[in-house]
Formats: structure tokens, C-alpha cells, sequence
């Protein structure tokens, strides 16, 4: 274990940037949400009326949004522990 350590320290992560990171989770939480729910909207109304090419259009919009999104997120919180 402790040669473990010294070929790889652990990274002590402060309590600010445990705070930073979680506020960065939520706001992108809330974005892939916010998408979520519109999307899923407009799915409902193409089922409602028969446009089946638009809900698997809506269903692959809906997955690359979230894509994009997550990968922001990523990208966000790796600025910061740098």
C-alpha cells in the first residue's frame, strides 16, 4: 500500500473544490433535466400523433444532447482540479 502511494499519491481534494464541483454537478444536472423534459415532451406529441419518424428523431437528439452535456460537465470539472 504505501508503495502504491509513492509511485501514485491520492490527491487531497479541499472542501472548496468539493463545493465548486458539486454546484458544476448540479447546474449540469439541471441542464440535461431541463432537455429531458422538453424532449420528452415533443416525444409525447409525435406519439400522440402517429409521427413515428419524429420520436426516433427527438430519441437521438435527446441522447446526443445528453452527450454533449455530460461531456461539458466533464471537461468543467477537470479545469478545475487541474
Amino acid at each position: 500500500m504505501e508503495r502504491l502511494e509513492k509511485e501514485s499519491p491520492t490527491n487531497e481534494i479541499s472542501d472548496e473544490l468539493k463545493a465548486k464541483l458539486a454546484e458544476i454537478s448540479k447546474v449540469y444536472e439541471a441542464k440535461i433535466a431541463d432537455r429531458e423534459v422538453f424532449l420528452n415532451g415533443e416525444i409525447a406529441k409525435a406519439e400522440s400523433a402517429g409521427e413515428f419518424e419524429a420520436i426516433e428523431q427527438f430519441n437521438k437528439q435527446l441522447a446526443s444532447d445528453r452527450k454533449v452535456l455530460e461531456a461539458e460537465l466533464e471537461e468543467k470539472k477537470n479545469e478545475l482540479r487541474a
